[in-house]
Parts: C-alpha cells; sequence; structure tokens
C-alpha cells in the first residue's frame, strides 16, 4: 500500500503551516533515510491522508483549507516524532557516526586539506558518512546536541585555543592556517564561543 501526497504551495500561504515548513529537514533527506514505520505508525499516517481526501471529496466551504492544512500539518508533525523516534532506535549506529564526524574533523584540522579547501563543511562530512547533510545535522543534534555546524565550529575553536597557546603566531596567520578567509569572522566567532577574543584568550592562559 503506497500514496502520495501532492499541493500546490497556494494551499498553505499564509498558515501556520507556511512558515514551519523549513523546519521539516527531512524533504531533503536522501532516498535511503526514509521512515522505518510499524504497522501502527502507518496506519496513523494512513488517516490522515484519508481525512484530507474525504474533504477534498465534501463540497468546498470556508472551513475547507483550514481543514486539510490541519491535517497536512498533523501528518508532517508525526513523521517528525517518528524520526525522532528512529534517531533513538538505531543509538549504536548513530553513536559510530558521531566517532566517525569527530575523527574526520580532528584529521582534516591537522591536515593539508585545510589550506588547500578551506573550512569543512557539513556536505563535506555527510559525504564522508554517506548521508545527507540535513539527516547528520540532526543525527548529531539528537545524539550530542550540537548540529553538524556546531561540531565543526567546536573542533574549530578547539584546534585555535592549542595553537594560541602553543605557538607565537599571530592571529591572522592562526586564522589563515585554520582555514579562514578573514581574519574578522575567525575573531567574532571565537569570541562567540568563548566569551573571549583570541588575543585575550592567549594574555589569559
Amino acid at each position: 500500500m503506497g500514496c502520495a501526497l501532492f499541493f500546490h504551495p497556494d494551499l498553505i500561504k499564509g498558515t501556520s503551516l507556511a512558515g514551519k515548513m523549513k523546519d521539516y529537514h527531512f524533504f531533503s533527506y536522501d532516498v535511503t533515510e526514509a521512515l522505518h514505520l510499524s504497522e501502527k505508525e502507518k496506519m496513523i499516517l494512513f488517516d490522515c491522508v484519508q481525512k484530507i481526501e474525504q474533504e477534498l471529496q465534501e463540497n468546498i466551504d470556508s472551513h475547507s483549507q483550514t481543514l486539510i492544512v490541519s491535517n497536512i500539518e498533523l501528518l508532517l508533525n508525526y513523521c517528525t516524532r517518528y524520526y525522532g523516534r528512529q534517531f533513538i532506535t538505531r543509538k549504536n549506529v548513530n553513536t559510530d557516526i558521531v566517532a566517525q564526524v569527530e575523527q574526520l574533523l580532528q584529521d582534516y584540522l591537522r591536515s593539508e586539506a585545510l589550506k588547500q579547501m578551506g573550512l569543512p563543511s557539513v556536505k563535506y562530512l555527510a559525504e564522508k558518512v554517506h548521508l545527507s547533510p540535513n539527516y547528520l545535522s540532526d543525527l548529531l543534534k539528537k545524539e550530542t546536541g550540537k548540529n553538524a555546524q556546531d561540531h565543526i565550529h567546536y573542533q574549530l575553536i578547539e584546534e585555535a585555543k592549542t595553537v594560541l597557546l602553543l605557538s607565537n603566531a599571530s592571529v591572522s596567520e592562526i586564522a589563515y592556517d585554520l582555514g579562514f578567509e578573514y581574519t574578522q569572522y575567525f575573531s567574532k566567532l571565537f569570541k562567540q564561543k568563548t566569551g573571549l577574543t583570541p588575543s585575550e584568550y592567549r594574555s589569559l592562559n
């Protein structure tokens, strides 16, 4: 049993759902990252689709759009719940992925790739662990409380702290060596994460 739900963007225009669509990251997950549903979960989602279908078969009135959009939102919210459950039930696999990501970042920061290709991207990490960027980011958020970009920033700042304390290189040189095109961006990120500028951190430690 299968079904597909298609609707024009104008259907949800001006509704609360329109503002929430960007929060449903699973729209950009890969096919291999699809939901694995129990029979009960399948029936719950199918029930949402049936309600939409029933509403479409009724005479259109002033409540039709609200009811259809509400059921679409309900279906998407169930999908969000089930993906949350899926991240939990695959915890052993997810823990391995977290470890892989951390190792990948550490290896990248200590290699020539940093100077040659610049800052590591979420897309780079996702490709290395064979996941879509959004799925990886959501997985990391569930497991560690930090999304993929937060992990990249954390490792960069930790590496910067080490270099600041173990070398006499200028802040500009360190920023460049860490793949930052602009020193100002490096200093801003460093202060955002530590509460101190790179120079203040070096002086205090």
